[in-house]
């Protein structure tokens, strides 16, 4: 009878408690890690406001992989060192392998997604678009189901082989499709716009680019509301202003006439006075005064006169926007207020006048 116990205490041993044993190391050491690795992130990469670097971006990919990895490993070791039949035992391997390497892409996917939106905002991209995200996804899946495929057994060649003949055979269905994505990548490479850039379109469409995607741009108009779905070869064709480039302010012109007894002295004191306070009151302006009293600010407003007409001299209000859309709403206080102003100065923007002499 003891023999017989001690027979079943070994074989629950091996069965039981060893896989239990290896499980509960297996589950420690990937918490232990996980949590190493958030107070890392929270004490010196600041989650909310850091400096973008590859460092940072990698530790940023690896939060919550490390208990999934270890316990797939763990159960992966569990699986070929038991005795189960060689059929069970083969296919949990291939499953937990299939986890483990599905873990390993998906922290590649995202430390290289991460590293490609840091380059375009270094180089001035706000944002990253959809193409770019959706084609390195399909990339890096696809090459880990293609390691998966091999590990299990299954030849590669033939499918890539078959995916060669049929990705013909598709390309030609699907020519506009294809021609769309490939508009999409030109767009973005040749950095002839970016997501958040203010775009004008031969076509007459213009607004706000939210985004790029596989087949369509999306551009959100400047009084809002519904936004223009475009076609990226469209686009791509077409003759484009970019408001956004090279800069994202914009310079505003507002042509302005007073009266040729007026101090152009005064004139062009109150008109920049104005427009100081308009910008700052709508597009966050701040001056920069020098010991001389001086804005030194580069967008400092200005005053150009440049013509004797018929019945005023006329000058430009130099204004500057550090958005597009913002022009409009900038004009509009502009010219409230600067007509307020030169009535309170009695600065007179005279009305246009043609005298008629009728002939004997």
């Amino acid at each position: 009878m003891s023999d017989i116990f001690s027979i079943n205490w070994a074989h629950l041993s091996e069965l039981l408690i060893v896989p239990a044993c290896i499980l509960a190391v297996a589950l420690s050491i990937g918490i232990a890690l996980n949590r190493v690795l958030e107070q890392k992130i929270d004490r010196h990469l600041k989650v909310d406001q850091f400096n973008l670097d590859i460092k940072s971006i990698f530790f940023r990919a690896m939060r919550g992989i490390p208990i999934n990895f270890c316990l797939m490993t763990g159960l992966y070791w569990i699986v070929n060192t038991s005795n189960l039949p060689a059929g069970l035992a083969r296919t949990f391997s291939y499953f937990l392998f299939s986890v483990i390497v599905f873990t390993l892409t998906r922290v590649l996917e995202r430390t290289l997604s991460g590293i490609v939106a840091m380059k375009l905002s270094s180089a001035g991209n706000a944002s990253q678009s959809t193409l770019l995200d959706t084609i390195f996804k399909t990339v890096i899946y696809a090459s880990g189901a293609l390691i998966i495929l091999q590990y299990c057994g299954i030849s590669v060649a033939p499918i890539l082989t078959a995916m060669g003949v049929g990705g013909m055979a598709v390309a030609l269905g699907l020519q506009e499709t294809l021609a769309n994505i490939f508009s999409g990548l030109q767009l973005i490479l040749s950095k002839q716009m970016r997501v958040n850039d203010y775009i004008k379109l031969s076509t007459g469409d213009e607004g706000r680019v939210t985004d790029i995607n596989w087949r369509f741009t999306t551009i959100m108009p400047a009084a809002g509301g519904s936004v223009v779905v475009i076609p990226n070869k469209t686009i791509a064709g077409s003759i484009s202003t970019n408001f956004s480039k090279p800069r994202d302010d914009i310079v505003i012109a507002i042509p302005i006439g007073v009266s040729y007894d007026s101090d152009l002295e005064q004139v062009e004191r109150v008109t920049v006075e104005v427009a100081r306070e308009v910008m700052q009151r709508v597009d966050g302006y701040v001056p920069n005064w020098d010991n001389e009293g001086v804005d030194r600010n580069p967008l400092c407003p200005a005053v150009r006169f440049h013509t004797f007409g018929d019945s005023s001299i006329d000058f430009n209000a130099i204004l500057h926007a550090t958005q597009f859309n913002l022009q409009y709403v900038l004009k509009h206080e502009f010219i409230k207020e600067i007509t307020k102003r030169y009535r309170q100065e009695g600065i007179e923007i005279p009305f246009p006048i043609r005298t008629v002499i009728n002939g004997q």
